[in-house]
């Protein structure tokens, strides 16, 4: 039987570990801090005093319900595209052989590769010259182009787990397309398509870059609080919107991740 101190991380890794995470989180936990401030004009520590008046001011806030507002629709249709055309690139390139197969799917994963200033002057660039002014829909199809390819990977990871020997059985015992893809696809890919939209709802939630170029004269949350950021009102007013926003995010990324971790326990896996 082996000795259970064979297992164990040494203690310079958990050391290296433990600064790398406190690293990481320990900026996140301050906005929560100054969230709370009494202070209103500068980022004092420790603070003078805690109060949750801030809580409040936000919410009787209106340019905040907006800007929030704005981006929660904006998440929303950016999200249901993505798990459209990301579902149907996924089973094409998964499914099917065809001439340029892997080229398409570089084309679709390059986006999210690419920095987000060059996706921003691109589309800046194309919507101009095809004289489309900046509208809400202008930055729907901003943040799509990013949102489709993390529906994409997960999308495609699950097809090319999932037996195409179940397809055909279905097929064989009688069952015709809207049945297979009801009984028998999405059952399969499912968790996939949902963790990805979550993902997806997430990015485009709290994108910055992108949404500067393609947005015009409106803000969504997290350029409402840049802007805020560069001529503040009440500081601590930003840093509860911040909160709210690791929130929202925090959220569907731990859902996505309880979705996917037994990813590779599908139907037909492996047969």
């Amino acid at each position: 039987m082996r000795s259970n101190k064979s297992t164990r991380a040494p203690l310079g890794l958990k050391i290296a570990a433990t600064c790398g995470l406190l690293f990481l989180h320990l900026p996140i936990l301050l906005i929560f801090v100054y969230a709370f401030t009494t202070e209103d004009k500068s980022y004092q520590w420790p603070p003078p005093g805690l109060t949750v008046k801030w809580l409040a001011v936000t919410w009787n806030r209106p340019d905040v319900w907006e800007a929030l507002g704005l981006s929660v629709r904006v998440a929303a249709i950016s999200t249901g595209v993505a798990v459209v055309l990301g579902t149907l690139c996924a089973a094409a390139v998964a499914r099917t052989k065809f001439f340029g197969r892997e080229t398409v799917s570089l084309l679709v994963i390059l986006p999210i590769a690419l920095p987000g200033i060059i996706t921003g002057i691109a589309l800046r660039s194309a919507f101009n010259l095809a004289d489309i002014p900046f509208s809400f829909w202008t930055i729907v199809l901003g943040h799509a182009t990013f949102c489709v390819v993390v529906v994409y990977n997960n999308a495609v990871a699950r097809f090319r787990r999932t037996s195409g020997s179940l397809i055909e059985a279905s097929m064989d015992l009688g069952a015709n397309g809207f049945q297979t893809l009801r009984h028998v696809v999405l059952p399969n890919i499912g968790t996939a398509l949902l963790a990805g939209g979550m993902l997806a709802f997430a990015l485009s939630f709290d994108e910055v870059i992108v949404t500067t170029f393609t947005a015009g004269q409106q803000s969504t949350l997290p350029i409402w609080m840049l802007e805020e950021l560069v001529r503040p009102r009440q500081r601590p007013v930003t840093n509860v919107v911040a909160m709210v926003v690791v929130l929202v995010t925090f959220l569907p990324i731990l859902g996505a991740y309880y979705l996917t971790r037994d990813g590779d326990k599908v139907a037909g896996h492996g047969k």
